[in-house]
């Protein structure tokens, strides 16, 4: 096991949620995504947004390639400022 599946095994226990649930690969790509195409705070914040959707029912790999296309689509302008606010 790497220090990462370490963790979501902890976390997991942690919040009574089954390690298999968790689409770890998604949320890494949909991170890095936004994190490289709009802004890098984005990329938590978009993770807790996916999180989210998912508590009220949402596919968690269906949202998490809507808002991978969403931030792949972002226009280069607005996210040309990577400072956070």
């Amino acid at each position: 096991m790497t220090v990462l599946d370490d963790w979501v095994t902890a976390a997991c226990a942690e919040l009574g949620i089954e390690p298999a649930e968790v689409p770890v690969t998604a949320v890494l790509g949909l991170a890095r995504d936004v994190a490289h195409q709009v802004v890098r705070p984005g990329a938590p914040v978009t993770a807790y947004l996916l999180g989210l959707a998912v508590g009220r029912g949402a596919d968690p790999l269906v949202a998490a390639a809507r808002l991978a296309e969403l931030a792949g689509s972002w226009p280069v302008e607005l996210g040309a400022d990577r400072s956070p606010d």
